[in-house]
């Protein structure tokens, strides 16, 4: 279990990360302004500091080495599709493993509009193409989908919201590999795991090219699941069908063989989607029993999907709208 964020544990790791980083940024010759030692992330899943030109995180606890430094030799080898670490090597410092990475400028979040969705989707489409570099062993398994049962066994074990029936009906009418019961089908392609609009950094920043970040999710597995979050958001009102359309052009415009190539791709997204729709809604209802307050609209949106997912589970050829 992680330290809390209060706890001495957590503030040592934390005032140990930053130095750490500080240490990595002048190593590298970098202009740096010392003292700017930022906390750009805390949480139990991860801490990540910012010092300069160079960013630490520390892994959640129990993060396996063997699998960290796998991910890090894949991001190390496609400089062009995913932000290349630093070192490829992990850092063991307490019970966490550290990466170092360059510092990338993320997505705006208050310029709608400029989100990069068409290069969202082609770098999707480059990195489901890619192969494995040579010698980096077996890769993990993407790890989307446990991620997402982790959620919703976490909504069921500490949420009583009237919602809650739903998501874990709309969850358990799911296909066994969905909930991250057995193994995903079809061809296994390399596949980042978690994609949103937060993954996507400019580097170098700020005019660079839009790269991927965050490789704790990625491994082996369906592609269909690097689609499944806009197309969840889609299907629920949340992403407007022009930005939809142009996200899944541009996946398929760069050859990505998570769906057809043409015609409706629905029947490859809609379980994918489902699943991303339970685990946004377990999230959300998590966020706001957190925050002591009832869910917002955006939340309600997802949580009505689900009500509807769980009046209507899905039938094999899929729907257009959860």
């Amino acid at each position: 279990m992680a330290a809390a964020p209060s706890s001495p544990a957590h503030s040592a790791l934390l005032a140990d990360l930053r130095a750490r980083a500080e240490t990595a940024a002048h190593r590298t010759g970098a202009a740096c302004p010392c003292g700017a030692t930022r906390t750009l992330a805390d949480r139990p899943d991860a801490t990540v500091v910012r010092h300069g030109d160079t960013v630490a995180k520390a892994h959640a606890p129990g993060t396996s080495h063997a699998d960290l430094a796998a991910r890090l030799a894949v991001a190390a080898a496609l400089p062009g599709v995913l932000l290349p670490p630093l070192a490829t090597t992990p850092l063991p410092v307490g019970d966490r493993l550290v990466t170092f990475w360059p510092h990338g400028a993320p997505v705006d979040p208050d310029d709608p509009d400029a989100a990069p969705w068409e290069a969202a989707a082609t770098l999707l489409a480059r990195l489901h193409q890619a192969q494995p570099p040579p010698g980096t062993g077996p890769l993990p398994v993407m790890r989307g989908p446990r991620k997402a049962a982790r959620a919703v066994a976490a909504l069921a074990a500490r949420s009583r919201h009237p919602a809650v029936p739903h998501v874990l009906r709309a969850w358990a009418a799911l296909p066994a590999w969905a909930r991250g019961e057995a193994p995903q089908p079809g061809r296994a392609t390399l596949c980042h795991g978690d994609l949103h609009l937060g993954q996507l950094v400019r580097h170098p920043a700020p005019g660079g090219a839009w790269l991927l970040i965050d490789v704790d999710d990625l491994g082996t597995g369906a592609p269909a699941w690097d689609l499944a979050r806009p197309a969840a958001w889609y299907a629920c009102g949340l992403l407007p069908p022009g930005e939809w359309a142009r996200f899944l052009a541009a996946y398929r415009a760069a050859g990505g063989p998570a769906v057809p190539a043409d015609g409706d791709p629905w029947p490859a997204l809609d379980v994918p989607a489902r699943a991303l729709t339970a685990q946004t809604a377990a999230r959300a209802l998590a966020k706001a029993a957190g925050e002591n307050r009832a869910p917002d609209e955006v939340e309600l949106s997802v949580l009505d999907a689900c009500a509807r997912m769980a009046a209507a589970p899905p039938e094999p050829t899929g729907a257009h709208r959860a």
